[in-house]
């Protein structure tokens, strides 16, 4: 991957929608050679999809929360991510060091529903108990990386 496919991956997060047209301009590239990075970066599996960004309020999920996983002894930590992976409200799962194994992140409609999400969390094998924080407002999520090309060029 070189700096052209950088730009261009940047071009994307910021856009998924541009067209190859769109992204030549912006990179300097004719649209057909930018379809065919763009196609090389996908079997790469460094592009591994493409996805509409939904306001959550506007789809009724009003109620955001992250939720520490502290595992029992014996907890399987694959395990534990599967059953989390069942749970609908659970919209990103990351393993993370130190006292908790997981932190995911929930999106529910009530606060009630969000009671009836961590008792079904904390059914879960291998979840000894969990931390709960809820979110108030959202400054900003989800935003494109901006990389400083020269200092990933020195990596």
């Amino acid at each position: 991957m070189d700096a052209l496919d950088r730009r261009i991956i940047a071009a994307l997060r910021v856009n998924g929608r541009a067209t190859y047209a769109d992204l030549g301009r912006q990179v300097g590239l004719s649209a057909s050679a930018v379809h065919e990075r763009v196609g090389k970066l996908e079997s790469a599996g460094v592009i591994v999809g493409y996805h509409a960004v939904v306001d959550p309020s506007a789809v009724g999920l009003g109620v955001t929360a992250l939720i520490g996983i502290h595992p029992t002894d014996t907890a399987d930590d694959d395990d534990v991510a599967t059953a989390l992976a069942e749970l609908h409200e659970v919209e990103s799962c990351y393993r993370v060091a130190g006292d908790e194994s997981f932190i995911v992140k929930v999106r529910v409609t009530t606060v009630d529903d969000l009671e009836r999400a961590l008792g079904r969390l904390r059914r879960i094998t291998g979840v000894a108990r969990t931390r709960t924080t809820v979110v108030l407002s959202t400054r900003f999520e989800g935003r494109p990386n901006t990389l400083d090309e020269d200092a990933v060029a020195e990596a």
